[in-house]
């Protein structure tokens, strides 16, 4: 019998949360168990999708299977627009009835066809060159009793926000955000049926700059992808008897100028209030609004967004407030973000009010010369009616301090608070243990993930670069995907990735790419993102999906890495980024790290064609694998005789180097990886337990030290409080990741270099040995479907604990040291398993469920005492 308190989640459709509007026609399925059972399993599951406006309905009927995860969908291709409502239940192991059905989701499709447009771009007659002020669109239309449903389908060549009758659509923002634009655009689909009335009524868009055609990179140039901003706008009207009527842009639509007169993702937003009309959306005579043109842009595809929309997330108040002098407040609000400030303020017609953006201060003031030529500068200017507010549209900042300039009065609290925007992405994983110090690097971490994904999966979001670095992503992916379920971001980015591979396997140093002063090349650790990241998703997220649509990338990424061998089988020369941001490197020239960086690049050749075997196994593809294990062979074999002497020293006698040789499996056998390991711990111990590694060796250093038997040294690099090391910014008071290990320096100083952002996460890939080694919780099957705990306690910790939302449910491991005992609590997911190996003791395979073990234990600094044969359960 099934237990009266088990339930089935309502299904999850891909990684939607909100399934409107989406591209797939035969989308995945997700579901998760609550259930009391211990070592509860699923035998079977039924899928039943009822047709919400047709008699399209379907039942899977029982299917034999314990997947629950991205099922495939078991009906007939959605059609564009259908709606269905789609439910599930399932059958435990041991259960003969089944749980009861869950709650349906309701699926609606986009439009999936390029024949279901019929609108067409529209934008201003205006044609001045640089960065324009945002307009206004409009047109009026009317509508019959008898409206069931409206849905309004929109983007833009540029970025925009839509009104109807007045009223805010949607609350996405920056939409339609940054894709390879002449590969796809993506489109937002919107439910309008309760902002329509009978009668009257009234569309129109705000439509700005953005990444089409505003100045950015930092050779600040503009137009990238046009010379003019367009938008679409298609908005249809179902009726009670079946009849539908269409809303488009085209020829009858008009446009003005806005009250936004300067718009730059870079350089701010400035609103004057006065020239506000706040009826414009509003059915009725406007005066002064000219026709518009239609346009043809070059843009690719018109796609249904794969991941979440950008969102105000949060709202953040300031700490402090100094008064600098009449009008003029420096604020602080204690957390270095991404987003903007909103004002409440009210005064005389025409003040002008200023906010500036900073991360960090100089004297007192704010800091902007690591913005470079971002202004970050936004201005309000007052209409004098009443209580105004305020928030920019088509700008975000990076920043912690603002200065406020020009403010009527006093400024109180609540008046100014900074909006956090940032990809809408459920948190899914934290960390937490006795050390304060590591609990603030875990949160400066998170927060350095929240200032970058803003559409793209950026480096910084302050200056003038925000550009998505394959490299960065390359490293932080497993770490991203703990902390969030970012895996629709980072899965829609990688289309990206994939449209601008070229055939010749150059993978772009940022996409989507722009052309800037920085050459592209074949640069190991960076291209090798299209190897990496997919089985990243399939592992930590169970989707094959990314791997699939992404193989072939993956393939001519490693052929183009192949041509580059000499006839010694190492990669030897041409450009490399290499250890970009080995701690000693001069400040103005990042890439001339320590290690070789022709090592680099052949040891990740080797680690890329050996995951494009596995890559190729899992789809299939027996051939390709054997093909690339041999390619990796003989190029191990190459490494080995150009980098690697018989007893395993490196020619780069580094922390980067030993952390390949160790991570990578580059040595021959055990005395050479014993004699490397030993290496890589006597070159910690004699930096004083100071990092040595940039972005090659960073995310690889520690499991190099605790896999090769030196846990504790892996604790004390961690741990080091001294510059440059992961604590050292925590200890000047950083709340982000910074891109350089002194970014500030110790004598509080800024780093003199031309680079310098106190918000990247590439070196908080860190975070990722956290979690599964000192918390102990680790995947070991897709999407955590079984589990490693395997917690090691170290470093002087007491506790430790990991919880991570999983796609099965909630995953969870906790330590206590309590005197020479190690207490420890492991939570399994319905429908999973997991493995538990404890210090001194043997493992035990457990099923889900709760659980609580005990070994007898000692820290390396304890006396010796005799553990027990397994761990103890109880």
């Amino acid at each position: 019998m099934t237990s009266h308190n088990s339930l089935v989640s309502a299904p999850r459709v891909e990684q939607h949360t909100e399934p409107l509007g989406i591209g797939e026609r035969t989308p995945r399925l997700s579901w998760q168990v609550q259930t009391g059972a211990r070592g509860w399993r699923q035998r079977a599951y039924e899928i039943e999708a009822i047709g919400a406006d047709s008699d399209r309905s379907w039942c899977s009927g029982r299917v034999e299977s314990s997947d629950s995860v991205l099922v495939p969908w078991p009906g007939p291709p959605l059609q564009s627009r259908e709606r269905v409502d789609v439910r599930v239940r399932v059958w435990g192991l041991d259960e003969s009835d089944p749980m009861p059905w869950s709650e349906p989701t309701t699926v609606e499709a986009g439009l999936l066809d390029p024949d279901d447009w019929t609108a067409t771009f529209v934008g201003s007659t205006e044609e001045s060159d640089g960065d324009r002020p945002p307009v206004l669109l409009r047109r009026e239309f009317a509508v019959r009793d008898g409206l069931v449903r409206a849905r309004a389908y929109a983007t833009a060549c540029g970025v925009y926000e839509l009104e109807i009758n007045g009223a805010r659509v949607g609350n996405e923002v920056l939409a339609p955000g940054w894709t390879s634009y002449s590969h796809r655009l993506r489109y937002q689909t919107y439910d309008v049926t309760d902002l329509i009335r009978p009668g009257a009524n009234a569309v129109g868009g705000w439509l700005a700059d953005g990444w089409w055609r505003g100045s950015y990179g930092w050779n600040r140039v503009g137009e990238r992808y046009g010379a003019r901003t367009g938008l679409t706008v298609q908005l249809e009207l179902t009726y009670d008897d079946g009849s539908v009527d269409t809303v488009v842009t085209d020829r009858t639509w008009t446009w003005t100028t806005s009250p936004i007169t300067r718009a730059s993702i870079y350089d701010g937003e400035r609103y004057d209030a006065r020239l506000a009309d706040p009826d414009w959306s509003r059915p009725g005579s406007v005066a002064g609004w000219s026709s518009v043109d239609e346009l043809t842009p070059n843009v690719g595809a018109l796609v249904a967004p794969i991941g979440p929309p950008v969102r105000r997330i949060e709202e953040v108040l300031p700490v402090a407030a100094t008064r600098l002098d009449d009008g003029t407040y420096l604020l602080d609000f204690g957390q270095n973000l991404a987003g903007r400030l909103r004002l409440r303020v009210s005064g005389p017609a025409g003040t002008t009010v200023g906010l500036r953006h900073a991360e960090v201060l100089e004297n007192g003031r704010l800091c902007t010369r690591p913005i470079r030529t971002a202004a970050a500068h936004d201005e309000y200017v007052l209409s004098g009616v009443g209580v105004e507010t305020w928030e920019p549209r088509f700008t975000y900042h990076g920043f912690r301090y603002a200065e406020v300039s020009g403010w009527p009065g006093d400024l109180e609290r609540g008046d100014v608070v900074a909006v956090v925007c940032h990809d809408d992405m459920a948190p899914a994983g934290e960390f937490t243990c006795s050390d304060p110090l590591l609990r603030r690097l875990h949160e400066n971490v998170r927060w350095s993930m929240r200032g970058n994904f803003v559409s793209v999966p950026t480096d910084c979001p302050q200056r003038d670069e925000r550009l998505g670095w394959t490299g960065d992503l390359q490293v932080f992916a497993p770490t991203a995907a703990y902390l969030y379920d970012s895996t629709g971001s980072i899965a829609d980015w990688l289309a990206d990735v994939d449209a601008e591979t070229g055939p010749d396997g150059l993978v772009p140093l940022y996409v989507p790419h722009i052309e800037t002063s920085f050459p592209q090349f074949h640069c190991a650790v960076w291209g090798d993102a299209t190897t990496v990241v997919p089985l990243v998703l399939l592992e930590r997220a169970g989707d094959l999906g990314p791997l699939t649509s992404g193989y072939e990338t993956a393939r001519a990424w490693v052929e183009g890495c192949r041509r580059l061998l000499d006839e010694r089988n190492v990669i030897s020369a041409g450009l490399q980024l290499g250890d970009w941001l080995d701690p000693a490197a001069p400040a103005d020239r990042p890439q001339e790290a320590r290690t070789d960086p022709y090592l680099v690049a052949t040891a990740y050749l080797v680690h890329s064609a050996r995951l494009l075997a596995r890559q190729a196994d899992l789809i299939g593809k027996t051939d390709d694998a054997a093909e690339y294990r041999d390619l990796a062979d003989r190029v191990a074999a190459g490494f080995r005789r150009e980098f690697v002497t018989g007893s395993g020293r490196c020619v780069s006698d580094t922390q980067t180097a030993y952390a390949l040789l160790l991570c990578f499996d580059l040595l021959d056998d055990a005395a050479q990886r014993r004699h490397a390991g030993d290496r890589l711990a006597r070159l910690v111990r004699d930096a004083e337990f100071r990092i040595g590694t940039g972005f090659a060796g960073t995310p690889l250093v520690l499991d190099a030290l605790s896999e090769s038997g030196h846990l504790e040294e892996a604790y004390r690099l961690l741990l080091e409080k001294g510059c440059p090391s992961w604590l050292y910014p925590v200890t000047m008071g950083a709340t982000t990741i910074w891109e350089r290990w002194d970014s500030l320096l110790p004598d509080g100083t800024v780093n003199p270099g031309n680079m310098t952002s106190f918000n990247h996460y590439a070196l908080g890939a860190v975070a990722d040995w956290m979690h599964r080694v000192v918390a102990g919780l680790a995947p070991a099957a897709p999407g955590y479907r079984s589990m490693l705990v395997r917690p090691q306690p170290g470093g002087g910790l007491t506790w430790a604990a990991a919880r991570h939302r999983t796609p099965y449910g909630l995953a969870a491991v906790s330590w206590r040291r309590e005197g020479t005992t190690l207490r420890v609590e492991v939570s399994v997911p319905p429908g999973c398993d997991a493995t538990v190996a404890l210090p001194g003791a043997g493992t035990v395979p457990v099923d889900a469920g709760h659980h609580m073990f005990e070994v007898a234990y000692r820290a390396a600094h304890d006396d010796p005492i005799e553990p027990l044969p397994a761990p103890h359960r109880f």
